[in-house]
């Protein structure tokens, strides 16, 4: 019988496990991890925690050295892109390196969890204002403080990418951008249109392309937050940047590999005139399924799948689909997966951060109704700008 192996690129990018492995192909987890030194020597195992228990503490002892990772953040929390970067951060620092995380925008989640010794947040910024200068100043502040090894950010088109490269520029920094893989003493990146891979030794500056580490730790930072004056103090006045504010874009406009906000119909959903009320009512980018779309419901370019397109929504909300594994793969980078089925041992399930076990047409009406009641409950527009300049009036 002739039986033919793959091969296993060597050169491929590997990421980093939580015992400083590197892991080409994914695998099962080690029940035993281990806590590298300055000099990256390994020290005693220790058992990894599992279900519910706390997990321990990365390091204990008093920072001799920083790494500093720099994301905006999203109503209030990482994505999962950020995650990565912090998890970089933390897998590479030694024993007496302290990992500082400074968030531009709000953070309500536990910073400590993805790997934060320190939390800078600052809340005067975020992803949806447009404010590079002070950005970058606020961020060249916080190095100026920790005087950092090494910054890290996510190379995104979300701010991120861009406040990473103009810190770069301003600080005559060595940088390296979409670095797909790293470990404590070097980077690789992409060269020759994506057919052989180039390393290079840690830059002061990395920005960390998608994908390239697992940001799930076994252990957790000492999740300290501490003052957030820094970059508080900068000012707009003589910015060379005007903030118009955002547009409205109409969610239909939207291409699917952009959106943030996606509800998917599939063979379960009978009436397509109410999925489209639904999803104009949330204001989110229109999927299906191959069967939706091959019954005729719905166009060849909103098909999700692996024949599809691949997604990376933060909310991805999918009613009557049953989850073939091919419709899986396309939606297997979304962040949150709602799913709305009658069958509560359908695949899609298992993928599911929430299931609703019920009639898709009987939820759809339901949401729909939901979201008009919160609407009229909810204050004029003109009403919240009027009460945030009241707000800023007093907190002057």
């Amino acid at each position: 019988m002739n039986t033919t192996l793959k091969r296993i690129d060597p050169r491929r990018p590997f990421t980093i496990t939580a015992a400083g492995l590197r892991r080409i192909t994914l695998g099962a987890a080690d029940e035993m991890y281990a806590l590298h030194d300055e000099a990256g020597q390994f020290g005693t195992a220790v058992p990894a925690a599992h279900g519910t228990a706390a997990k321990p503490r990365r390091t204990t002892q008093a920072a001799q050295r920083t790494l500093l990772v720099a994301a905006h953040s999203d109503r209030g929390a990482l994505d999962e892109h950020a995650r990565q970067t912090l998890a970089a951060a933390a897998l590479i620092a030694g024993a007496a390196t302290q990992v500082v995380l400074v968030v531009f925008g709000a953070l309500h989640d536990d910073g400590g969890a993805p790997g934060a010794d320190k939390i800078i947040e600052l809340a005067s910024f975020g992803s949806r204002a447009f404010a590079p200068e002070r950005e970058v100043q606020a961020l060249a502040a916080c190095v100026a403080r920790f005087a950092p090894d090494h910054v890290l950010l996510p190379d995104n088109a979300f701010g991120d990418g861009d406040l990473g490269r103009r810190y770069a520029a301003l600080a005559g920094a060595s940088v390296a951008t979409q670095v797909v893989q790293i470990d404590a003493a070097q980077v690789g990146v992409y060269v020759h249109a994506r057919r052989s891979l180039a390393l290079r030794a840690l830059p002061e500056v990395v920005l960390l392309a998608p994908g390239a580490v697992d940001p799930r730790l076994p252990f957790v930072g000492a999740g300290e937050r501490i003052g957030a004056e820094i970059g508080e103090t900068f000012d707009a006045a003589g910015s060379r940047y005007v903030d118009r504010g955002i547009e409205a874009v109409d969610a239909a406009r939207v291409a699917l590999e952009e959106a943030d906000f996606i509800v998917s119909a599939g063979n379960g959903v009978s009436d397509v005139t109410a999925f489209g009320r639904l999803a104009e009512a949330f204001g989110a980018a229109v999927g299906a399924s191959r069967v939706a779309v091959d019954n005729g419901l719905f166009r060849r370019d909103q098909q999700i799948g692996a024949t599809g397109k691949t997604v990376e929504a933060s909310v991805y909300v999918a009613f009557g689909i049953s989850g073939a594994v091919q419709h899986l793969q396309g939606i297997k980078d979304c962040r949150h997966v709602i799913a709305v089925n009658l069958d509560a041992s359908a695949p899609i399930v298992k993928r599911a951060n929430l299931t609703i076990v019920g009639d898709t047409q009987s939820t759809i009406a339901a949401l729909i109704d939901e979201i008009g009641r919160a609407r009229q409950a909810a204050p004029h527009p003109q009403d919240t700008a009027t009460l945030n300049q009241e707000t800023e009036g007093v907190t002057a």
